[in-house]
């Protein structure tokens, strides 16, 4: 960053920036109004507007303002920048910004930068077949989706950590600030390290509604708003605007101060080793809402009321008038001032735009895939457990997994490109091999009781799913990558988020200027099944649920039944591309089924017979299939299995595990789904199947509801069922365990219900044991407790 003294704006300088501003505000009221006749040479007539009139017009001449001062101050710091514009429905504000500085028409030939490109400009915004009324993929410039509202902050520091020579500017909308997730995200200041990562500066703005109600921040006096940014850790600069010459000045003077004030914090820090944790600047910037559009409407008040937030005029089509105002209202930009006779923007408004790569537009952070490097993922020999034999020795699959994201940390020191987020959980969900590698992200007090802080530590944790998940979208986004750690039932907390990443990631597929970035990947552990201590709070698989309802060309979710399985899964998830991946894995000490070579099999199969545990001999179908996802239902599967070799020799027993769960589909519904010739042939078309699931039951049957085989499909998972007690237990509770799937067999089996009702009646009597036994010992039973698979 290059420091300039902030000397007051010269006459030049003024009127080129209003020109800008004035450009941006007719390009964006266009795109909200005219289909037709974009710089009209006589009246406007009904066939020049949009049959249906969609956007929102009510934030974006403040966008439009700051979008002008941060081109200013970007081309005489020579700045590498990115803005993550935070309110909702800001979109004819930054594709009018695109426009005038170019990109828009670099990444779209057909809108050019003209007459002819503003007149589709105007008519693809909001309309069929044409581009969102909010900030999306779809332009250049952005990596926020501005259709929900409270990311932008996190979204903003997440593209700044590891990013020493960035520049994050970040709108805040009055209506957002008032969202849990951006409420928190104020506090990513005490995890931003003055030397290895950039700067976020964010914008506060206040033009005092949302839709139809007063903001909070826009309506309590300054002094206390000041005390709650300070409190907040930042140093608030104000400007106040109605007049535009006025507000140039003030805005022109904050960004200055704003900027010095983070370069002097960068470079005491890089320079002279300051450690104390800096007071960041924040702009509080108070404009009218709707400002410069129509002041009344019909008698009633627009310009500066929740009346100007979507279209300033809704009876455009039936009252002349309104027809007549929003002429007015366009022709008091002067656009004959600001577009030449061809429609191109003058030299007086593209004086303050910077050029190339510095247009906020054309930024690669933007679009990250042009940044991103190979993950360096280490081999797997070296972290791989040994199964000599299966299911008889036990490592906890986290642990083992965090071996090898430390190798990984380890890697990326140089180039730190990598990053581990979760809430409070790394040590708790066994990765704690990672502090190896790194310390954890911290700026505040430390105290000497503390461990592992660092000040320029790589894992963060902080106690909002929202906010972790924010600074790993805006990590991915901007062109590295990284891993969730949650415990499995409160990632539920960030659905809605991961549903715009997904959304977002789907859209992106279909740009091909959009480069591919890392995927999402999430760990879910301590999961439903091994709730020791929690107990029923903590018990709810229905995250996949969620995820599984999205895109199948965007979402997977893996169930790795061991370590080794967990470690070949982990290895594909990091090194893929533009996916949500979801793991689910255990943090407990779980039986080792597959070598490190099966396993890879395995998982590149997706689902599998694991013909050492049936009973099959190949001569005939199998009596029955017992299947299993997820690591304590196929624990379950094999001990069922083992109890039926005993019990009952002579049944033919298939043992099938399913690891990609997206393989139950159909082919023509997912990627990964298998054919109806496959899937058959794994499951058979008239045997029974006893299907024992990580998560709740009803999931499997609607991914399988349309195969042949699907009327003898039983499930057996999560019933909502649970409670703090034994590991046992709770499988007991939701009738997953072991003897109940013995018993299953022996209903669903054709002539096993009088020919074994014997067996069926000792299954029983053990859970009945159970039930006496752990009340009185508080274990689980000593040949449950002790169970090894034996073959």
């Amino acid at each position: 960053m290059r420091d300039i003294a902030p000397l007051p704006l010269s006459d030049d300088d003024l009127q080129a920036l209003d020109a800008h501003w004035r450009a941006a505000n007719y390009l964006a009221a266009g795109q909200i109004h005219l289909l037709a006749n974009p710089l009209p040479d006589g009246s406007l007539g009904p066939g020049h507007i949009k049959p249906r009139l969609l956007g929102h017009w009510g934030t974006t001449p403040g966008l439009n303002l700051v979008y002008t001062h941060l081109n200013r101050v970007i081309r005489a710091r020579d700045l590498d920048a990115l803005c993550i514009w935070g309110p909702g429905h800001g979109g004819p504000a930054v594709l009018a910004n695109s426009w005038l500085e170019g990109t828009y028409s670099e990444t779209y030939p057909d809108v050019s930068r003209d007459a002819e490109g503003m007149a589709r400009l105007f008519r693809q915004f909001s309309f069929p077949g044409g581009v969102p009324s909010h900030v999306a993929p779809e332009t250049p410039g952005s990596v926020h989706e501005g259709g929900e509202l409270g990311y932008s902050l996190a979204h903003a520091y997440g593209a700044a950590f590891d990013n020493p020579e960035l520049l994050v500017a970040c709108v805040i909308g009055d209506g957002e600030a008032e969202t849990g997730p951006l409420a928190a995200s104020w506090h990513s200041n005490k995890f931003l390290d003055p030397v290895r990562d950039g700067a976020v500066l964010p914008i506060l703005h206040l033009n005092g509604y949302k839709i139809a109600n007063p903001a909070v921040l826009a309506r309590i006096p300054e002094q206390e708003l000041d005390e709650l940014l300070r409190g907040y850790g930042h140093e608030p600069i104000h400007v106040t605007g109605e007049c535009p010459t006025t507000v140039h000045r003030s805005m022109a003077l904050a960004m200055d101060t704003a900027l010095d004030r983070i370069s002097l914090i960068q470079r005491t820090a890089r320079e002279q080793d300051v450690t104390e944790r800096p007071r960041w600047p924040v702009i509080v910037l108070r404009t009218p809402k709707g400002w410069t559009g129509p002041a009344e409407v019909g008698g009633l008040p627009v310009e500066g009321t929740w009346r100007s937030h979507q279209i300033p005029l809704p009876e455009i089509h039936d009252d002349p008038e309104q027809l007549r105002q929003l002429e007015t209202w366009l022709r008091s930009y002067r656009p004959g001032e600001l577009f030449d006779e061809r429609g191109r923007p003058t030299a007086q408004v593209l004086a303050c735009v910077p050029e190339g790569a510095r247009r906020l537009g054309a930024t690669p952070h933007a679009n990250g895939g042009l940044l991103l490097r190979e993950l360096p993922v280490p081999a797997l020999e070296g972290h791989a457990v040994p199964v000599d034999k299966p299911g008889t020795t036990l490592h906890q699959p986290t642990r083992v997994l965090g071996g090898l994201l430390e190798e990984i940390m380890e890697a990326t020191t140089g180039r730190r490109d990598f990053r581990v987020v979760g809430p409070d959980e790394t040590a708790s969900n066994r990765l704690q091999d990672l502090y190896r590698a790194t310390g954890k992200a911290w700026q505040a007090e430390v105290l000497s009781t503390d461990e592992h802080l660092e000040r320029h530590g790589r894992v963060m944790e902080i106690l909002s799913e929202h906010t972790c998940q924010g600074w790993l979208e805006g990590y991915l986004l901007t062109g590295r990558h990284g891993l969730f750690s949650c415990y499995e039932a409160f990632v539920h907390i960030i659905d809605s988020m991961v549903n715009q990443h997904i959304k977002w990631l789907r859209v992106t597929r279909r740009l091909p200027w959009r480069r591919p970035i890392a995927s999402l990947n999430y760990l879910l552990t301590s999961h439903v099944w091994r709730q020791d201590h929690n107990g029923f709070s903590h018990q709810d698989p229905g995250f996949v649920d969620h995820v599984l309802n999205k895109a199948p060309e965007v979402v997977r979710v893996y169930l790795p039944p061991d370590a080794n399985t967990l470690l070949a899964v982990a290895d594909h998830a990091l090194r893929s591309r533009d996916y949500v991946n979801v793991i689910v894995a255990g943090k407990q000490p779980c039986f080792d089924w597959l070598s490190l070579d099966a396993a890879r099999a395995h998982c590149a199969r997706g689902a599998g017979i694991w013909d050492w545990a049936g009973t099959e001999d190949g001569s005939r179908e199998p009596d029955v299939v017992l299947a299993c996802a997820g690591d304590v239902p196929t624990q379950e599967v094999l001990a069922a299995a083992s109890l039926l070799r005993t019990h009952l020799p002579e049944l033919s027993v298939r043992v099938v595990n399913v690891v990609d769960l997206a393989r139950l589909l159909p082919g023509e519904e997912h990627p990964h789904g298998m054919p109806d010739a496959e899937y058959d042939a794994l499951f058979t078309r008239d045997k029974p199947v006893i299907f024992a699931y990580h998560g709740y039951p009803w999931l499997i049957h609607r991914l399988a509801y349309r195969r042949a085989g699907h009327r003898n499909l039983h499930v057996r998972g999560y019933k909502e069922i649970g409670t703090t007690t034994t590991p046992f237990d709770m499988v007991v509770g939701n009738d997953l365990d072991r003897y109940r799937l013995v018993m299953d067999v022996i209903d669903r089996v054709p002539g096993l219900a009088v020919r074994a009702a014997s067996v069926r009646q000792l299954m029983e009597d053990v859970r009945l044991r159970h039930h006496g036994w752990i009340r009185e010992h508080g274990t689980d039973l000593p040949e449950v407790a002790g169970w090894t698979w034996t073959g």
